[in-house]
């Protein structure tokens, strides 16, 4: 008896381990790479977390395109609103996203080492640290310096921020609540999380009407 086959709809056909690679190929940084490149972080971050921020909008956005500018915005938002210091909790979130808990690892390690043997050296010689002219003129330099890094670091996520109008209004309380009335981090991006999620269920159930 012969078995006539039916004709296969090539839109119902399986996707092929090649094509589901290819749709989920999204670079990653290796153990390696991470390593070296929060040891350059930890050696060059001045100025605070929004420094480790402008470098990682430089690298991981900019040059490897590895990250967007919102997914960075997210990391950064995060890290800011949990507990520790925000550089430490970006490197963890950042390394678990790109290799998982050897990379938080490895993000953490290579971004407390450089600072751990250069406070090794300053805290032998503290005194004559404090005092030296010369050392605390470049320290005011370098700070100086930063600024301009971190602005232009900021700029750039701003711009992918605002998805929707009244995010903007949102913003602006934010601001107000911070500067003015000193409210806590943790509550910004706990109200920021909430107002996000119903401007976009009135967005999404506009364009469904």
């Amino acid at each position: 008896m012969k078995i006539e086959s039916d004709n296969i709809d090539p839109s119902k056909e399986k996707a092929t381990p090649e094509t589901s690679v290819e749709k989920t190929n999204i670079p990653r940084s290796s153990l390696k790479t991470l390593f070296f490149d929060f040891i350059k972080f930890g050696l060059f971050t001045f100025g605070g977390g929004w420094s480790i921020v402008a470098q990682m909008q430089k690298i991981y956005v900019e040059e490897r395109k590895e990250i967007s500018s919102q997914e960075l915005l997210d990391l950064t938002s995060v890290g800011r609103s949990l507990p520790g210091t925000m550089i430490g909790n970006i490197a963890v979130l950042f390394g678990y996203s790109r290799q998982g808990v050897p990379g938080s690892l490895i993000c953490l390690f290579g971004m407390v080492l450089p600072p751990f043997l250069v406070l090794l050296v300053v805290a032998s010689c503290y005194t004559a640290f404090r005092s030296n002219y010369w050392v605390a003129s470049a320290m005011s330099g370098i700070r100086c310096a930063v600024v301009p890094i971190i602005i232009s670091a900021a700029f750039n996520m701003v711009k992918g921020a605002f998805k929707f109008k009244p995010c903007y209004l949102i913003t602006l309380v934010c601001v107000i609540l911070y500067l003015v009335f000193d409210v806590n981090c943790v509550y910004l991006v706990i109200l920021g999380a909430v107002c996000g999620i119903l401007i976009s269920e009135i967005y999404e159930r506009r364009r469904g009407d």
